[in-house]
């Protein structure tokens, strides 16, 4: 007996250490993305409040490639002590589905630290359509039916997803064209070579310049950058709603005190007042929680992106 109480003691210790020592070197967050965009950006705003409250350095290493799968795995292949965590988005829920050979487990192979922000979808439309509204849109696709595109950041992308979404509840025919990115999509939708599109926030300054006209948000309520335009429940599509979310992780087996450290410093970052109002620049909601709560979102959104993926008959890559 007391050399079970003994083993729980230096368990217990050994715990405890992990946490009173983290971080002992630089902290790299790996971004599946390239530099300059929404996701690296914000990365990076949280990487400065960390690094300041460490005082260690805390280096976005950016690792683009494959659907965000890339650097998804060099995550879950990094030794599991919280100093190499991944900078994720809804791709890493997608994919579960979406890809059929995964180098890694989605569920099994990362351990949730915190829900960072979500982004509701914007509903953008090349300002040459006649429609002011999601209403009008539905109408004006049945009255066309085959003869409209929307846009896609890619395949398995929300964009893409919710596009099909649209096409199912609406019941309305169109084609997805997919690009290789939101500022190539963009591109397109202002070209006219796509008439509408969804998005999280490369539109947004384009419908403030006239090029593309906004007509609704995918969210459960109205985005506080963009106050005019209504929800797409709103505009009578009952539940629809997508909304992106950007979250950290650890490799699987990181110890209990190390996440709950990280857990700690990120809710900090997020709490700060400066990093807050540029994170809502990028149409995203700073958010905050527990590593459970996160937990919990996550799985939830790979059960829910499987059945979308089913529904609208995409095959796996």
């Amino acid at each position: 007996m007391k050399r079970v109480l003994a083993a729980f003691a230096l368990i217990a210790f050994g715990a405890a250490a992990s946490a009173q020592e983290f971080p002992s070197r630089p902290v790299r967050i790996i971004v599946p993305f390239p530099p300059s965009g929404p996701v690296d950006v914000v990365g990076r705003i949280i990487a400065e409040r960390l690094s300041a409250r460490w005082k260690q350095p805390v280096i976005v290493d950016n690792r683009p490639g494959a659907g965000t799968v890339i650097g998804t795995d060099a995550v879950a292949k990094a030794p599991a002590d919280g100093h190499t965590i991944l900078f994720a988005v809804t791709a890493h829920a997608v994919n579960a589905t979406l890809v059929r050979k995964l180098p890694y487990d989605t569920q099994k192979d990362f351990a949730p630290i915190v829900l960072a922000a979500t982004a509701p979808n914007i509903l953008a439309v090349n300002p040459n359509l006649p429609v002011r509204n999601v209403a009008e849109l539905i109408a004006y696709a049945r009255a066309n039916p085959g003869k409209l595109n929307a846009g896609s950041h890619g395949k398995g992308n929300t964009s893409h997803l919710a596009a099909e979404m649209l096409k199912s509840v609406a019941n309305i025919d169109f084609t997805v064209v997919h690009y290789k990115g939101a500022q190539p999509a963009a591109t397109g939708l202002m070209a006219g070579d796509v008439q509408f599109m969804f998005d999280t926030g490369a539109v947004i300054p384009h419908a403030q310049s006239g090029k593309v006209r906004i007509i609704g948000v995918a969210g459960p309520k109205r985005s506080p950058i963009m106050p005019d335009a209504p929800t797409l429940i709103e505009g009578g599509l009952a539940g629809f709603e997508v909304v992106s979310w950007y979250g950290f992780f650890a490799p699987a087996g990181t110890p209990v005190p190390v996440l709950d450290a990280l857990n700690r410093g990120i809710n900090e970052a997020l709490s700060d007042p400066e990093a807050r109002a540029r994170i809502v620049k990028f149409n995203l909601e700073p958010m905050g929680g527990t590593r459970d709560e996160f937990d919990r979102t996550v799985r939830s959104q790979i059960t829910r992106w499987a059945g979308v993926i089913k529904t609208a008959g995409i095959e796996p890559d």
